[in-house]
Order: C-alpha cells, then sequence, then structure tokens
C-alpha cells in the first residue's frame, strides 16, 4: 500500500483547536511554546481561547493551522510509512516541512510572513461554486468583464473564484442561473488570483533567502500539480502559488495515477478527506485531527 499524506489550508481553524493536544502529549507543549518564543506572542493562547476573528485573520491562522497539522504529524511520523506529501494552499508549507525541505522555524516565520502580507490585502473577493462541471466555470470566467480567475479546482463539484468584487458577483450571478450553488467566502481579499501581486514580490524575496533541501519524499506542487524536487523549482512555485490556482483535484489524480491508494489528512477538520471521496474512487481515507484518532492510528498501524 503507497501512502500520501495531505495537510489543509486556511479556513479550517476555530478557537480551542490543538487544546486536546496539548493536554495529552508533551510533543504539543514543547512546540506550541517554541512556536510562542518565535513569533513573540502566545499563538497558543490565540488557538484555545480566541476570539475566532483574530484567529481567523491570515496573519494568525496560517502560522496556527501549520503547527496544529505538525504536531500531529511528529506524534505519528515513525508510524506514518509515506511515500508522497500534499498540502492545500497554505497546507504546501506544512507539506514540505514534512518533507524536510526546510526547518520548522522557517516554516513557522514563512508562514507568519505570508499571512501578514495577506492580512494587508483588502482588495477582492471569493466565492465557492458548488455543482457544476469546472470547464463550464471556466468559461463564465474567461466571459466575464474584470479581473476574475479559478482559483481553487477543489474537486469535480467544487471551485473557488476568485478577483473583483463586481467581477466575482457578476461571474457568480450567471452561475447561479446556470444551477449552481454560490457561496460567498469570508476572505480579506482575491487570494491565488492576479490581484495579489503585492504580496507576491515581497514574499518571492523572503522565499530567496530562505534556505531549502531536497525533500526526502515526493512534494506535489499545488502550481503544477507535479513532483518538485529541487530548492530553485521549489522556491518559484511556492512564490507563484500566491497569484495562480490550486490545483487539487490533479494532485490527487496523479498521485493515485503514481500508485498512491492511501491517504492521510492530518490536521484540523475533515475537508481534504471528503475532497478525496468526492475525486478518487477505490482508495483509503484516513482523518487525523484529535486525541482519540491519533490513538486509534497508533493502536491500528
Amino acid at each position: 500500500m503507497k501512502t500520501a499524506l495531505l495537510f489543509p489550508g486556511q479556513g479550517v481553524q476555530r478557537v480551542g483547536m490543538g487544546k486536546d493536544l496539548c493536554e495529552e502529549f508533551p510533543i504539543a507543549r514543547e512546540l506550541y511554546d517554541k512556536a510562542d518564543n518565535l513569533l513573540g506572542f502566545s499563538l497558543k493562547d490565540l488557538c484555545f481561547n480566541g476570539p475566532q476573528n483574530e484567529l481567523t485573520e491570515s496573519k494568525n491562522a496560517q502560522p496556527a493551522i501549520l503547527l496544529h497539522s505538525y504536531i500531529i504529524f511528529k506524534k505519528l511520523q515513525d508510524n506514518l510509512g509515506f511515500s508522497a506529501v500534499a498540502g492545500h494552499s497554505l497546507g504546501e508549507y506544512t507539506a514540505h516541512l514534512a518533507a524536510e525541505t526546510f526547518d520548522f522555524d522557517d516554516a513557522l516565520h514563512l508562514v507568519r510572513f505570508r499571512g501578514e502580507l495577506m492580512s494587508a490585502t483588502k482588495n477582492g473577493a471569493m466565492s465557492a461554486i458548488i455543482g457544476i462541471p469546472p470547464l463550464e466555470i471556466q468559461t463564465v470566467v474567461n466571459n466575464t468583464s474584470g479581473t476574475v480567475v479559478v482559483a481553487n479546482f477543489n474537486s469535480p463539484a467544487q471551485t473557488v473564484i476568485s478577483g473583483e468584487v463586481d467581477a466575482v458577483e457578476k461571474a457568480g450571478n450567471e452561475l447561479e442561473e446556470m444551477g449552481a450553488r454560490v457561496i460567498p467566502l469570508s476572505v480579506s481579499g482575491a487570494f491565488h488570483s492576479p490581484l495579489m501581486k503585492e504580496v507576491f514580490d515581497p514574499f518571492r524575496k523572503v522565499l530567496l533567502k530562505t534556505k531549502l533541501k531536497n525533500p526526502f519524499v515526493s512534494v506535489y506542487s499545488n502550481v503544477t500539480s507535479e513532483k518538485v524536487t529541487s530548492p530553485d523549482e521549489i522556491r518559484r512555485t511556492l512564490g507563484e502559488q500566491i497569484l495562480k490556482p490550486v490545483r487539487w483535484v490533479d494532485i490527487l489524480k496523479n498521485m493515485k495515477n503514481e500508485g498512491v491508494n492511501r491517504f492521510i489528512e492530518i490536521g484540523y477538520g475533515e475537508v481534504l478527506t471528503k475532497l478525496v471521496k468526492n475525486t478518487l474512487d477505490n482508495v483509503e481515507t484516513i482523518n487525523i485531527s484529535n486525541p482519540n484518532q491519533i490513538r486509534g492510528f497508533l493502536g491500528r498501524y
């Protein structure tokens, strides 16, 4: 059996996340304390006690989600037996952390800076489109005036569009008339679109200064949906990810074509597990997000 680890992105954050891990596992307390020291504020207190609107800000949500997933990964690392990793948007950084592309300190600082840049962005909108095939959505987007693009190919039945507020609304209205369910997302900017250019330039400069190594397992890029192996390629695709769509469907299909038949989602919630089930047939899915699931996995494997 060939196993891939999947790591969730922004949106799964909830007040209370990680508290159960800290109560049970010394590694969780150690990493939360380390993160607090590195960041210069109590991320642990914000995760455990909120408020939710502050935790949801990109600058806080991104390190919080990476840290939560990484704690679970570290607890299970010796029992996972994985050969590939991928993460959804922000989760790609956790995937690279698991693949030892960079160390924990650099990963935490990178996602905090990425989140700060995104928190400062106040232009644009995003909407999830449910129930219309991606190709039809792409056609509507292409024919809509203004800046609007497909930002996330999440599953055959779920796609996200991103861009200028008026253009996203216009495309959403047309898709609704075609029978789609349109859900506006609570975000500060048009992520994974050309409107993020102001974030791309300063973030790329920091990426260029960050020490990267060749990952020891296959890491699949959001931008290309293919495996990335060299530090230069990883820097380029992590930077471009801010501007370009998340090709999650293609990542899952490529993994399965490479022989992956077990997908383990590591982190808060079960968003990616549902996307796997909606995209692939005849594969095993496992979701690990709390101490009970950790104990269950360790007992089984």
